[in-house]
């Protein structure tokens, strides 16, 4: 008998560690430890420059300096637009994520008066982990400045740093010329961000401003400071210089810009003033006009608002706006007339009352007629009757074709690209797509004395101007000073020598006997124009113009005055200005040459002593 019989028959009842459990638990760790290691991976080499990025966020701070934006100046070297540096009030853009937010925000909000969500809105816009500094309101005052102080220890996140914002001393008198800057908008930011642009960072958005951006920008500096857990500097790990934009220097002469603001006046419309022998941009003046300077501003007003969003639109460039020529455009028409071989320099003409043409009956402007002419003394009369049986002669293609030429229904070239109109040549295509009707002998009369649907911009007027004035060539307008000779701002239109001078003989018979006498003045060299007198439309007063050049054997300069709706005609709503502006010019280039100005009393009475006052 065993002795301990019940050892070898004992049923062994474990489980544990049978079956599938242990290679369960192999597995289940495996995976745990490889999870581990993949989440490692990912941290270490996908997201690892991230997070280095978010941790250098925390430890380095860089403070950022703006950029000084270049001078501008006029051709005499006289300052257009420079820099003022006023106060502002920066942030980091973590700042109101932290506890102290809760009174630095209100703090602030009654201090700079600036409410604690539009802060807050463009501290999220930088995001979180941005590294520079925010600027939350600029052009503090005074007592704003001290208040920030007197809070200082409230007001721990808020930093006060000068500016650099642009300013215009001029103000109105060139703001279509030079433009404005403003703070990038947020569509613009997106756009421009690859190019270095930053939140609150200024651009040019009209004018010189725009168009000269890159060249006026100048680069950002700054320091990259490392601080500690509570935000202090520790030390400066690098600095770089901010660099200012370079100065530009414009064809502009301040005198004559501001002797055209002067002489436009009240007047909707425009003035511009060219060298006629190279292109170069003396003055160019459109009213309603506007202060740039509001731009600058952190946040404007709603009388700002006002006076840039008036139903005049003065932000509107009307100087590169298009509207009917009228009768300046017989330049184009006497040029298309005996360049076509069509009629002769001593041709002469029978003028009428009016002449009946397919069945319409066009006027006259005098309602009479003046006999028989020629071309300069058509030119002179400014007969409509004889412009009208040269344009049926030489017919509508000939008329479109030295209308373009000239450079009518195309962009001049000058640098306000996204600005400037083409204005209108119309032709039979246009026609038949636009009004669905084919052109006509009507069509042809109509744009021979500048009217229908053609449409020309005031600069545009001033080179047409210039082709007589120096010789047959088309210039290209041009603000931006600079050495090249004038052969390489214009092109030659390949016209006969005396076309030219039939052409300048007319233009000179305007001043000295038809309707630009009050030109006819010892107060200026001699000069040459033409007026023009446009229909605008039922029950709207007349468009009209001005145009001249001077001195008339060896002109220097082109002055083409503009009035939107002015009503009366142009040889006395804007030649009077256009006499403003030359008599600017030759009393400050020749002193003592030519007498002084008449003051506007006597003026008006030679003004009214025999001109001639029609078209």
């Amino acid at each position: 008998m065993s002795l301990f019989p019940s050892l070898g028959n004992k049923k062994d009842t474990r489980t544990v560690g049978r079956g599938f459990q242990p290679i369960f638990l192999i597995i289940f760790t495996l995976l745990m430890i490889g999870g581990i290691e993949a989440r490692l991976a990912y941290l270490q080499i996908v997201e690892g420059p991230k997070l280095r990025q978010r941790a250098e966020a925390n430890r380095v701070r860089l403070i950022l300096k703006q950029p000084e934006r270049g001078n501008i100046f006029d051709r005499n070297g006289k300052l257009l637009a420079s820099t003022r540096y006023p106060s502002s009030v920066y942030l980091w853009p973590m700042a109101h994520t932290k506890p102290s937010w809760s009174v630095v925000g209100p703090r602030l909000e009654k201090i700079i008066n600036i409410p604690q969500a539009e802060m807050e809105k463009k501290l999220e816009e930088a995001g979180a982990n941005s590294s520079s500094l925010i600027r939350i309101a600029r052009d503090l005052n005074e007592a704003q400045i001290t208040a920030v102080k007197e809070y200082k220890n409230e007001l721990k996140d808020v930093e006060i740093n000068t500016d650099t914002v642009r300013y215009y001393p001029h103000a109105q008198d060139l703001a279509h010329v030079l433009g404005y800057t403003r703070e990038l908008t947020a569509e613009q930011l997106i756009e421009k961000k690859q190019e270095g642009y930053r939140l609150g960072d200024v651009i040019g958005q009209m004018g010189v401003e725009k168009a000269y951006e890159k060249t006026l920008r100048g680069e950002w500096g700054g320091q990259q400071v490392e601080v500690d857990g509570a935000g202090r500097p520790i030390r400066v790990l690098g600095e770089k210089e901010a660099k200012s934009g370079n100065d530009l220097h414009l064809n502009i002469d301040l005198d004559v810009q501001r002797a055209a603001e002067k002489a436009l006046g009240k007047y909707q419309g425009a003035i511009v003033a060219l060298d006629p022998n190279n292109g170069a941009i003396l003055a160019m003046v459109s009213y309603p006009t506007f202060d740039p300077n509001i731009f600058s501003k952190q946040k404007l007003s709603q009388k700002d608002w006002e006076s840039v969003q008036g139903k005049d639109h003065p932000l509107v460039n009307r100087a590169l706006s298009a509207f009917p020529p009228a009768s300046t455009f017989k330049i184009v028409t006497t040029t298309a007339g005996l360049e076509s071989g069509q009629f002769s320099p001593n041709t002469v003409l029978q003028t009428f009352g009016s002449l009946t043409i397919g069945g319409v009956t066009f006027g006259e402007w005098n309602h009479a007629g003046f006999g028989p002419l020629g071309f300069p003394g058509a030119m002179a009369m400014s007969s409509d009757t004889f412009f009208y049986q040269v344009g049926r002669q030489v017919g509508g293609p000939t008329l479109i074709e030295w209308s373009r030429k000239y450079g009518f229904g195309q962009k001049t070239g000058i640098e306000f690209v996204n600005e400037e109109l083409k204005g209108l040549v119309p032709d039979e295509i246009w026609k038949l797509k636009v009004l669905k009707t084919p052109w006509t002998v009507g069509d042809t009369i109509n744009m021979s004395i500048g009217q229908g649907a053609l449409q020309v911009t005031p600069l545009q007027a001033a080179i047409m101007f210039s082709v007589p004035a120096n010789g047959g060539y088309r210039v290209k307008p041009h603000l931006l000073k600079d050495h090249k000779q004038a052969k390489s701002w214009r092109e030659s239109m390949n016209m006969k020598p005396v076309t030219i001078t039939v052409l300048r003989d007319g233009l000179r018979k305007v001043v000295t006997e038809g309707t630009g006498k009050s030109l006819n003045v010892p107060s200026i060299a001699p000069a040459s124009g033409k007026s023009g007198t446009a229909e605008a439309g039922a029950g709207r007063p007349n468009h009209t113009w001005f145009g001249a050049y001077a001195p008339s054997n060896k002109p220097e300069i082109v002055v083409v005055a503009f009035g939107e709706n002015s009503g009366d005609h142009g040889g006395t709503v804007c030649g009077p200005m256009v006499l403003q502006v030359l008599e600017a010019y030759f009393q400050h280039k020749y002193p003592g040459k030519y007498e002084k100005p008449q003051s506007e009393e006597s003026a008006a009475k030679t003004e009214n002593s025999g001109n001639v006052t029609g078209d």
